[in-house]
C-alpha cells in the first residue's frame, strides 16, 4: 500500500520546483523548456490504449509531432539531447514491432540520424529495421510511401555516408514505386542516383527492368495474404486466379522470393526470367503493372546518365552485356518492350562512344546478336543500333585488336543477314522491317570493307543487287517510292565510292566529332554530305536525295 496524498504532494512539489526554475530562464529558453517537457509528457502518455479509432489516430499524430518538436529543440540546443534520448529510445522499443505505428518510426529515425553521434549511440539497428520492414510490409500505404521517400530525399547524403544498408535496400524501396508508381515517379527520379553503388549497380539495373514484375508480384502477394479478397480476384477471371495459384506453388517460390527480396546482394538477376514472365503473362494488362511499366524508361535514362559518369571499363562491359541480354528478356507488356529497347539503343551508342573497345571486348555476344535475322523482327530498333556501332567503332583507329580476321568475321555475318532479308522470292512475305535497316546494313558493310579491302568486291556485288530488291513487286507494295529510292541511291553511292578505296576509307572512317552535326537526314542511317559530293564527282548524272 502507499499513501496517495504523499505521492501527489511529491509530484506537485517537483512540478512547482521545475516551474520556479523555468521562470528564471529568458523567454525563448523558457518556451523551449516548456515545449520539451510537454512533448515528453505526451510521449510518456502515448502507451495508454485508446478507446476509439479516432483517438488512436490522434495518438499517432501526437507521437509524430512530439518527436519532431524534440528533434528541433535538440538541434537548437544540443544539451537537450541527453535528456531526450532515454525517452526516444523507450518509445522506439515500444513501437518497433507495431506496424500500425510505422509512420511514427520516421521522425524517430530522423532523431537518431541527427543526434545519435552526440551521445555515442549506435543507430544501425534502427535503420536496419526501418529499411527492412517498413517498405516490405507497408508498401501499400500511400502516405507512408510518400513520407518514407521524402525522408530519404531529405537525408540522402547522410544516409549514403552513415547508413550502410541504405544502398542495399533498393529492392525494398522500389516496392513503394511499384505499388504507387504514378504518385512517386518524380521523387524516385531524384532519389535513384543515390542508390547507385559500384557493387550493386548491375543488380539495380536488372531490378528497374523487372519493376513491372515486382508490381505484379506485390498484387499477388496482397491477394494471397487477404483471403477475404480471393472472391474479388476470382471474379476478375480464370487468368488472374491462375497467377495467384502459381504464386502459391512451391515450384515457383524461388522466383517470387527473388523478385520480392528485401535487399540487394543475392545475385544480379535470376536464370529463369523467361519462366517468371510466362507465369505473370496474364497480369500484363493489370492497371498497376501497366502504370509501373510506363515509369521504367524514365528511370533507365536517369540510371544510365548517372552510372556512365563514373563507370570504369569493367562496369561498362557489364552494362553492355546487360543491354544485349535483356533486350530479349523483357516482360511482355504492350509497348513496354519497344520503349525499353529505344532507351537501350540510345545508351548503347553512348557506352560505345565513351569506350569504343567495348565492341572487341564483347565481340562474341555482339556477333551472336547481329548474326541472327530473328532479332530484326523482335527488336529492330536495337538491332539497327548494334549494326551501326559495329560500323562506327570496329576500327583499328579505336582498338588495335581490330584485326583483319575479326573485321572479316563481322562482315561475313552481316553480309549473310543482308542477303537473307533481301532475297526476292515469289513465296516470300513482304518485308516487315524498315528501309532504314537496309541502309544501315549496307553502310556498315561498306565501312568494314574499307578496313579490309579484300572485302570490297564482295560488298560491291552485294550492293549491286539492291536495285533488284527495291524494285521487286513485293517490296513496292509495302515501301513508298521515297523509301525504295533511298535504298537504290544509297547502294549506288556506296558502289561509286568503293571504286576509290583510299577515298572511301577516308569518307567512311569513324567520325571524330560525334557531338557535332553530322549533316545527316538520319544520324543512324545516312552518310555525311562529303560522301554525296564524292559520289557526285564519280557519277554526275546520279539522282540525289535532298539533305
Amino acid at each position: 500500500t502507499y499513501d496517495r496524498s504523499e505521492v501527489d504532494s511529491s509530484v506537485m512539489s517537483m512540478v512547482s520546483a521545475t516551474s520556479s526554475s523555468s521562470r528564471l530562464l529568458p523567454p525563448k529558453e523558457r518556451l523551449r523548456e516548456k515545449a520539451f517537457e510537454y512533448c515528453q509528457r505526451l510521449i510518456e502518455q502515448s502507451d495508454r490504449k485508446a478507446l476509439k479509432k479516432t483517438d488512436t489516430e490522434l495518438q499517432k499524430a501526437c507521437i509524430v509531432e512530439s518527436v519532431s518538436v524534440m528533434d528541433i529543440i535538440c538541434g537548437e540546443d544540443p544539451s537537450y539531447v541527453y535528456r531526450a534520448f532515454p525517452c526516444i529510445k523507450a518509445l522506439y522499443g515500444r513501437l518497433n514491432g507495431d506496424l500500425a505505428y510505422a509512420r511514427a518510426l520516421l521522425p524517430i529515425a530522423q532523431f537518431y540520424l541527427n543526434h545519435s553521434e552526440i551521445v555515442a549511440v549506435d543507430s544501425e539497428a534502427v535503420f536496419c529495421q526501418l529499411f527492412s520492414h517498413c517498405p516490405a510490409e507497408q508498401f501499400n500505404e500511400p502516405m507512408l510511401a510518400f513520407e518514407f521517400v521524402q525522408f530519404c530525399l531529405l537525408n540522402v547524403s547522410v544516409l549514403q555516408d552513415r547508413v550502410t544498408n541504405y544502398r542495399q535496400s533498393f529492392p525494398n524501396l522500389l516496392k513503394f514505386l511499384a505499388w504507387n508508381s504514378s504518385g512517386l515517379i518524380a521523387e524516385f527520379v531524384e532519389l535513384l542516383p543515390s542508390l547507385i553503388a559500384p557493387e550493386t549497380a548491375i543488380e539495380l539495373l536488372h531490378t528497374i527492368l523487372d519493376l513491372p514484375c515486382l508490381a505484379a508480384a506485390l498484387d499477388l502477394q496482397s491477394a494471397c495474404y487477404q483471403a477475404s479478397d480471393r472472391t474479388a480476384w476470382d471474379q476478375q477471371g480464370a487468368k488472374v486466379a491462375a497467377c495467384l495459384d502459381a504464386f502459391r506453388q512451391p515450384l515457383y517460390r524461388g522466383l517470387f522470393l527473388y523478385i520480392l527480396r528485401p535487399e540487394a546482394g543475392t545475385g544480379d538477376t535470376i536464370d529463369r526470367l523467361k519462366m517468371l514472365h510466362e507465369i505473370l503473362a496474364d497480369m500484363a494488362e493489370s492497371p498497376r503493372v501497366v502504370r509501373c511499366a510506363q515509369v521504367v524508361p524514365v528511370l533507365l535514362h536517369v540510371y544510365f546518365n548517372t552510372v556512365t559518369q563514373k563507370a570504369d571499363e569493367k562496369m561498362m562491359n557489364q552494362l553492355l552485356l546487360v543491354l544485349l541480354e535483356r533486350s530479349s528478356q523483357l516482360y511482355n507488356i504492350k509497348t513496354f518492350n519497344v520503349e525499353v529497347q529505344k532507351v537501350f539503343s540510345t545508351h548503347l551508342q553512348a557506352l560505345c562512344k565513351l569506350h569504343p573497345p567495348l565492341i572487341v571486348d564483347q565481340s562474341r555476344e555482339i556477333l551472336e546478336l547481329a548474326s541472327s535475322p530473328a532479332n530484326i523482327y523482335s527488336k529492330e530498333d536495337f538491332y539497327t543500333h548494334v549494326v551501326w556501332v559495329i560500323g562506327e567503332y570496329l576500327s583499328v583507329s579505336y582498338d588495335p585488336r581490330c584485326t583483319v580476321e575479326r573485321i572479316t568475321s563481322f562482315f561475313e555475318s552481316l553480309e549473310a543477314v543482308l542477303f537473307e532479308i533481301t532475297q526476292v522470292r515469289q513465296s516470300a512475305s513482304p518485308p516487315s522491317f524498315s528501309p532504314r535497316l537496309i541502309t544501315v546494313l549496307m553502310t556498315t558493310l561498306a565501312k568494314l570493307a574499307t578496313r579490309s579491302q579484300d572485302l570490297i568486291p564482295r560488298v560491291s556485288l552485294c550492293l549491286s543487287k539492291m536495285r533488284t530488291f527495291a524494285c521487286s513487286a513485293i517490296v513496292m507494295t509495302c515501301y513508298s517510292e521515297e523509301d525504295t529510292e533511298e535504298i537504290i541511291t544509297r547502294a549506288h553511292e556506296l558502289i561509286n565510292l568503293l571504286k576509290l578505296p583510299n577515298v572511301a576509307q577516308f569518307v567512311l572512317a569513324p567520325s571524330a566529332g560525334g557531338d557535332g552535326p553530322r549533316w545527316h537526314r538520319d544520324t543512324n542511317a545516312s552518310l555525311p554530305q562529303g560522301m554525296r559530293a564524292v559520289s557526285g564527282l564519280l557519277h554526275r548524272h546520279s539522282s540525289f536525295l535532298p539533305t
